[in-house]
């Protein structure tokens, strides 16, 4: 599926559901960015080692940025296809 480690709860849902299933989550998780309010990196739900499938709205996760390390709320979305 992707080339990125799997985290243990992408593992076990993979596991336990059926492999179209899989993929369509996989690929929704991928289409959902969560992006830093101070530097503005972004990068997938999925590639967070989450998983954000059959979602709706656009919330505010308070994290740490991986790339400038500041605490703030990293805005959800759904990337627009184009």
């Amino acid at each position: 599926m992707s080339e990125h480690k799997l985290s243990r709860t992408q593992k076990f849902i993979l596991a336990i559901m059926p492999a179209s299933w899989g993929r369509s989550m996989e690929e929704s998780s991928r289409s959902w960015m969560v992006r830093c309010p101070n530097c503005e990196f972004e990068r997938s739900v999925w590639e967070m080692g989450g998983i954000r499938w059959t979602a709706a709205g656009e919330p505010r996760w308070g994290r740490l940025c991986q790339k400038c390390g500041q605490l703030g709320g990293h805005r959800v979305y759904m990337r627009s296809v184009s």
